[in-house]
């Protein structure tokens, strides 16, 4: 079902002029990624753009000023995922730091109020009685919401980095670098990243005023919980958000993260002093993630918030068995996904340019994983769907594209050419939410299908594995696997290198049900390789051509290097 992918690689770049010190091989691969100096390759926070660039602080930072000197009531409120939960601990933990004393947070429950401020919430949050919220990862959309907490006479303060609509919702302030006309050179802040500048451009505000005899309060400890929010929200990682997350990873090696994040490196088996972003995306934000998938978020971030590391254990424990209970759920609608398109021909001109899914069992926390899974295997952008709740009428889906294919602007077009048809949508290029009736599925599917046809060539339909090239037999060592790691962070629109070459097959065995390790033979040298989910059932041949990532093999210690194989077929 999988279709065959192109193993390319990256033109060369002019190497440019770095630092002596740079080994050459990272210095190749930062110039094809774009990097010409030293400072995008490798930036520090003196190179952070200045939150002066951002529209909207000012009114922001007023609203927080105000709020702090009269002793308001300010109430977080925080999103369902990671960047969610990150951003909702950042504004709670930084407006105490900055003078703020009556802080608290809310978060909406997935299965209760749907996504992001909606009238359900502001309901609940009646209770709190609070005077002013903060809406962090969230808000560009939520018109009914905030119409709902104004109509209480409360201030609303929007930070968020997803795409508005046509209009935008009636806050009393809104920071959002994709505002238009916004002029900050960085759209790809994710919503922790916003809420970070916000608080930046806030101390300068307090600190003007003579609320500090000092600079103020160090926001940099906060960074941790930024890099966490940035890598696994998966926005580009542009030199701006590579400073954002460089320097909170230094904290999280060092030792210096906050209890929460400690105890889910911790629990994720990872070794925090050489944790990689790749580690953030495969290991810790998942396990934040899980709370707000299958369970309610406020379970995350109550773990982000405690300073009490034997707190944080407990939390992080229940988080890594909610996260186990996710993969569970995971592959059981993965394997429904494929089964339903087992059917389906996705091979030569009648394979469908994009796939719509659904089934009446499955979980709406989840459904954007399966689209993404579908997404890798299938090179095509889907949507799934799942009922907002049991038994509902309502559905709600998660869309994953490829490049190419901007998936929040096609469904604008959707919502525009059928009007109804969608109840509420918002994303970004790669990924999008929105909401329908279910008896509204089959025509959203030829619509966005059609919509897709249109849209999609079939160059853009070819699946393609960057390579940045071979390597040399020398350089299948600890230091060059060790240069690589720590020359990050690595991620989205900063890719991680991977390289290419043919090797000998010199032995196999199947590890657990879906896992393939290979001993490899280049030139003399044998070499450790594993291919996740690389068994198929069929042995491998004797020679391969792969596509693979250079890392240092904790398990065996010592000097030992294994290849992670991204890409294999015959050679």
């Amino acid at each position: 079902m999988r279709p065959l992918a192109r193993l390319r690689r990256r033109p060369a770049a002019a190497p440019g002029l770095w630092p002596a010190h740079l080994p050459p091989l990272l210095a190749r691969l930062y110039a094809s990624r774009g990097a010409t100096v030293i400072e995008q390759a490798q930036p520090k926070l003196a190179h952070l753009l200045p939150p002066d660039l951002l529209g909207g602080l000012d009114a922001a930072t007023k609203l927080l000023v105000d709020a702090i000197r009269a002793d308001r009531h300010i109430v977080v409120v925080g999103d369902f995922d990671c960047d969610g939960a990150t951003a909702c601990a950042v504004g709670v933990r930084g407006l105490r730091m900055l003078g703020a004393r009556r802080v608290s947070h809310a978060v909406p429950n997935r299965m209760v109020h749907g996504y992001g401020l909606s009238p359900a919430l502001v309901d609940e949050l009646a209770s709190l009685q609070p005077d002013l919220l903060v809406t962090v990862d969230h808000g560009i959309a939520c018109h009914a919401g905030i119409r709902a907490a104004k109509a209480r006479g409360w201030k609303v303060l929007v930070t968020d980095h997803h795409l508005p609509g046509e209009t935008l919702p009636p806050a009393d302030a809104i920071v959002d670098p994709n505002l238009q006309g916004d002029g900050f050179p960085s759209k790809a802040l994710a919503g922790v990243g916003v809420v970070f500048y916000v608080l930046l451009a806030l101390r300068r505000r307090l600190r003007e005023q003579g609320a500090f005899t000092g600079p103020g309060p160090d926001l940099a400890v906060l960074l941790d919980l930024v890099a966490v929010g940035t890598v696994a929200d998966l926005v580009a990682l542009d030199t701006n958000n590579r400073a954002l997350v460089s320097a909170g990873l230094r904290r999280l090696r060092a030792g210096q993260g906050c209890a929460g994040l400690r105890a889910l490196i911790e629990v994720s088996g990872r070794d925090e002093r050489c944790l990689t972003a790749t580690d953030i995306g495969y290991a810790v934000g998942p396990r934040l993630n899980a709370a707000g998938r299958l369970e309610d978020m406020a379970l995350g971030i109550e773990c982000l918030l405690t300073d009490d590391i034997g707190q944080a254990r407990e939390i992080a424990a229940m988080l890594n068995e909610i996260n186990g209970e996710r993969r569970a759920v995971q592959q059981q609608m993965t394997e429904d996904a494929e089964r339903a398109l087992s059917r389906v021909t996705l091979d030569g001109a009648s394979a469908p340019v994009a796939i719509c899914l659904y089934d009446a069992e499955w979980h709406p926390g989840v459904v954007g994983l399966v689209a993404s899974k579908i997404k890798e295997r299938l090179h095509r952008p889907v949507v799934a769907f799942a009922p907002s709740e049991p038994g509902s009428d309502s559905l709600r889906g998660s869309a994953r594209s490829i490049p190419g294919f901007h998936v929040r602007d096609a469904l604008a077009v959707v919502a525009a050419r059928a009007p109804g048809l969608i109840d509420r949508f918002g994303g970004h290029a790669m990924a999008a939410g929105l909401s329908l009736r279910a008896d509204a599925f089959d025509a959203f599917h030829e619509a966005f299908r059609g919509h897709a046809q249109a849209s999609l060539t079939p160059e853009l339909l070819q699946a393609d594995v960057l390579s940045d090239g071979e390597l040399s037999p020398d350089d299948f060592c600890r230091n060059i696997a060790e240069a690589l790691r720590d020359g990050g962070p690595w991620g989205q629109g900063f890719p991680e290198p991977q390289f290419d070459g043919d090797f000998e097959v010199l032995n196999w065995r199947v590890v657990g049900t879906r896992h393939l390790k290979l001993e490899l033979g280049l030139r003399g040298r044998r070499l450790n390789a594993i291919e996740f989910g690389g068994w198929n059932g069929d042995p491998p041949p004797t020679r391969v051509r792969i596509a693979y990532r250079l890392e240092p093999d904790d398990y065996r210690g010592g000097d030992a290097v294994q290849l992670v194989v991204c890409h294999r077929e015959p050679a």
